[in-house]
């Protein structure tokens, strides 16, 4: 008994043996064959790749959500986008810009120019950059630097211009108009010499205009510009109110305070014998009736005046 029980238990003991084929039986039999254990492995190996497939996705899909929540603040940012090969050498400048009644703080690279800081501005404001005017010491130059222009940690930026809705919702001369007025003013005398502008004129300088400066362009002065003349002769001051995009024209009387946005052009012309002075017509309607009048401008301030009301579209 003590043999066979021996003999029961090789039989057992070779039986467990997976690689033993002595022991497996045939397929037509109806037993099927013993599994093959690089079988197993191939697969648990494809079950491993599948897992890791899963959690690569489930990562980059993570990341790319990531990304895109950082992309989107990044638009709305006050700061600017920065790319990857952005040096950390770079000189930033912590800064204020005020448009309308708004206030936005912004950091920006310092050597970066006043156009790129327009470009920037457009996004965050929804004002075109070709219709922005930034005020820094004056107006700045697109071709500067915010170092070049003025700018310091802390610096007050004043953004002058319109949104395009805005913009399209004011309206403008017609085609018909703008031709009429331009061929009338091509067969017209000098300003200085018409009827109109010469009964004021001739009164002379007044005492307490300001002085006028040949040959030099100045920015506007943080004061208004006095001392200067109306049609009827009376005493005008001209206020240029940047943070809420207006101009105030001042007499003794009243005070009218003109939105930038409703000036349709600005012309003016030297004073013969006094080049020194302008006189400077506002338009505030369609035709050249409806221009405001003032004589004995500065000459420095001409240009200044005309960019703050028209921005670049006064060049001709």
């Amino acid at each position: 008994m003590a043999g066979t029980d021996k003999g029961d238990n090789d039989v057992d003991g070779k039986a467990a043996k997976p690689g033993d084929v002595s022991q497996q039986k045939d397929p037509a039999e109806g037993n099927p064959p013993a599994a093959d254990p690089t079988s197993s492995q191939a697969a648990s190996s494809s079950s491993m790749d599948i897992d890791s497939t899963a959690d690569t996705s489930a990562t980059a899909s993570g990341s790319q959500a990531a990304c895109s929540t950082k992309s989107c603040v990044s638009e709305t940012a006050s700061f600017r986008p920065r790319s990857p090969e952005h040096s950390p050498n770079i000189e930033d400048v912590d800064f204020k810009v005020i448009f309308s009644k708004s206030k936005y703080d912004i950091t920006f690279p310092l050597d970066d120019t006043v156009a790129q800081l327009k470009d920037h501005l457009e996004i965050i404001t929804g004002v075109p950059r070709t219709m922005q005017k930034l005020m820094i010491k004056g107006l700045a130059k697109d071709s500067f630097t915010l170092r070049e222009a003025g700018v310091t940690k802390g610096s007050k930026i004043m953004l002058v211009g319109s949104k395009l809705d805005d913009i399209l919702s004011v309206s403008t001369p017609s085609k018909e108009e703008l031709e009429l007025e331009k061929s009338s003013s091509n067969a017209k005398e000098p300003l200085s010499k018409q009827k109109i502008h010469k009964k004021v004129l001739d009164k002379g300088v007044p005492d307490d205009v300001m002085p006028g400066i040949l040959n030099n362009k100045e920015a506007l002065p943080p004061f208004p510009l006095s001392g200067m003349l109306n049609k009827y002769g009376g005493k005008v001051r001209l206020t240029f109110k940047l943070e809420q995009d207006e101009v105030w024209i001042g007499t003794k009387e009243r005070t009218q305070k003109l939105s930038m946005n409703s000036i349709r052009g600005v012309v003016s012309e030297p004073i013969e014998g006094h080049e020194e002075y302008h006189i400077l017509g506002i338009q505030l309607g369609p035709t050249e009736a409806s221009r405001y009048w003032v004589y004995w401008v500065p000459v420095q301030y001409i240009d200044a005046i005309k960019d703050t009301i028209m921005g670049s579209s006064w060049i001709i």
